[in-house]
């Protein structure tokens, strides 16, 4: 019977509590002397340790993710040909093999790293903003960082075909519509006359100016940018994609901000033209006379703002029973109040079951509560939100963790299941927000440095930048009342605004939610223009731990916007005078 024998750490040097990243054998292999068994990662380099024998593995005491110190027990292993100092039932004395140094596993690493075309100690996959920060950070803290990024400017989806530009046109659009509103003051223009072309160019110069910033925050930081399709080939080896063939990229550490997609809806004829998603919302091609906006969320509301100033008819359709599900019901209510007004059709709880393409356009069959009959109309925008790309890049093939949605889970370091490897913005969970992602980024490019960090964010704010804006964050009214949370609502309306009356847009609102006990904030919502601006100041609050009392005394400039956050608290501190509230 062949002897059993343990296989422990050899002398690592000065090294503990080392992370397994790889366990490179199953029991029942057969191995070679020398044959890798498990790859460990220190803050220097990552080794593998070998097998000090020939023989057939039997069972492995450790998985990814555990930490061992020399002597620590890796496998049991049936020696095929035994030595004689080797003794049937006995541990296996590591002294009788030459000890792994560090000098020679630091070699080791080195020829591995050699496998890439390019090493890196930080390779960061995506270039969105949270990709960017991470690479940024990285190098800024004394590491080699590669970017890779499969589209030929930075910033990813929310500077070139998401965030920034919308935002450009949403504000082209409200020049729109505060000049036409000015009528009602006195101050009457003609009606706009709207260049497609001028305007797409300067929607596009605006990325530029951006993107290419970003390329020289790249160059001044020695961040290697290369533009390719990344993907696993294994847990240290990315291989991309690039105009010029295929390239290798091995690496120490790497953080993966492969960010998302949209969400498509099965059955529709996506090769249909007029049939648009937000990208092509984005680029302009015309104005349609009728728009379908499938999707009552932040994207399609947003989209739906620009549109109807440039003079669409639109129309929105949602399944859910509100638009904006995850706000509350009160600080939507000013928003469906208005474009009511303005938009043809708003048909809640209801779906589209159909599309077909006509030469006439796109006849839709809806069905729902609030269904129509058949419609047809000039385009169709589908912004049924975003999936995670998870799928898409190799992850799971190596052993990292993707769940059936796509999202890879991390710890509160941002890391993996592999400990070497960490994932942020999108890909890493819910909320899908850029804010989110930048933050993430910068916490993986510490932890990997070596700083004590880790996700502590009290709150994410949300803003959807519709007219009037929508904003909120902490816990919203339906999140305490399902957590059983004992609160307090305080609110201030806008009509009592000196500010918002002056600026002829008093349907704002501003609630704070605080604990009974503590009156600390708990959660805050704003709808009115410039909502997005404002939240801000309530995150700190929540930061801070500050309570009622903290913000009604903050003294704030008058007449703004931002005092209605301060009349909210003092609402709650019943201090207020620019309400009556009756005594109690």
């Amino acid at each position: 019977m062949a002897p059993i024998i343990e296989v422990k750490i050899p002398d690592i040097g000065d090294f503990k509590d080392v992370p397994v990243i790889e366990v490179l054998v199953s029991p029942g292999d057969a191995v070679e002397k020398e044959t890798s068994l498990i790859t460990l990662e220190t803050d220097k380099a990552s080794m593998e340790v070998p097998s000090p024998q020939a023989g057939t593995v039997q069972d492995i005491r450790v998985s990814v993710g555990d930490k061992v110190s020399e002597g620590s027990v890796i496998l049991t292993l049936a020696v095929a040909q035994p030595a004689e100092s080797i003794q049937t039932g006995s541990s296996h004395d590591m002294s009788q093999t030459p000890p792994v140094s560090l000098a020679a596993t630091l070699s080791r690493s080195e020829q591995t790293s050699m496998q890439g075309d390019i090493h890196a100690d930080v390779v960061v996959l995506g270039a969105g903003p949270g990709g960017y920060t991470a690479a940024f950070r990285a190098a800024d803290l004394g590491k080699k960082v590669v970017l890779i990024e499969r589209y030929p400017t930075l910033g990813g989806v929310c500077l070139n075909v998401g965030c920034i530009p919308s935002k450009a046109l949403l504000h082209a659009a409200k020049v729109i519509t505060e000049t036409e509103e000015l009528s009602s003051h006195g101050i009457a223009f003609g009606n706009p006359q709207v260049d497609l072309d001028k305007l797409r160019n300067w929607k596009d110069s605006v990325i530029g100016k951006l993107t290419k910033g970003l390329k020289a925050l790249a160059k001044q930081r020695k961040v290697e940018i290369v533009q390719g399709v990344g993907k696993f080939a294994s847990p240290h080896l990315l291989e991309v994609a690039t105009a010029d063939g295929l390239k290798t990229i091995s690496f120490g550490n790497c953080i993966i901000a492969a960010g998302s997609s949209v969400a498509r809806i099965p059955g529709f004829p996506y090769d249909d033209p007029r049939l648009m998603d937000s990208t092509g919302a984005l680029n302009l091609k015309d104005i349609p006379q009728r728009l379908l906006i499938i999707g009552g969320g932040i994207i399609g509301l947003e989209m739906a703002t620009v549109y109807d100033a440039l003079g669409s008819k639109i129309s929105v359709v949602e399944t859910m029973e509100q638009l904006i599900p995850g706000a509350d019901a009160d600080l939507i209510k000013p928003l469906f109040r208005r474009i009511k007004k303005r938009y043809e059709a708003i048909y809640l709880k209801t779906k589209v079951s159909r599309i077909e393409p006509a030469a006439d356009g796109l006849t839709v069959t809806f069905e729902g509560e609030n269904a129509p009959s058949q419609q047809t109309y000039d385009r169709i925008l589908v912004a049924a939100g975003r999936r995670p790309n998870g799928h898409h890049i190799g992850a799971s093939e190596i052993g990292i963790h993707v769940n059936e949605r796509g999202f890879i889970p991390v710890d509160p370091q941002m890391r993996t299941n592999l400990p070497h490897i960490f994932a942020i913005g999108d890909i890493a969970g819910e909320p899908m927000l850029a804010h989110k992602a930048a933050y993430e980024g910068k916490l993986a490019a510490e932890v990997i440095a070596g700083h004590k960090a880790q996700f502590d964010a009290r709150t994410i704010p949300s803003v959807a930048y519709t007219d009037p804006e929508i904003a909120w964050m902490g816990l919203t009214e339906k999140e305490a009342i399902q957590q059983g949370i004992d609160y307090e609502k305080s609110s201030f309306p806008w009509a009592a605004s000196g500010r918002a009356i002056s600026m002829a847009r008093d349907e704002g609102y501003t609630q704070l939610l605080f604990d009974k006990k503590t009156r600390r904030i708990l959660g805050a919502g704003i709808t009115g223009i410039n909502a997005g601006e404002l939240i801000a100041e309530t995150v700190l609050a929540l930061e801070m731990g500050a309570d009622m009392e903290d913000i009604g005394l903050t003294i704030h400039p008058h007449p703004t916007l931002s005092e209605t956050i301060l009349f909210a608290a003092e609402t709650a501190t019943g201090t207020i005078t620019d309400l009556y509230l009756p005594k109690k």
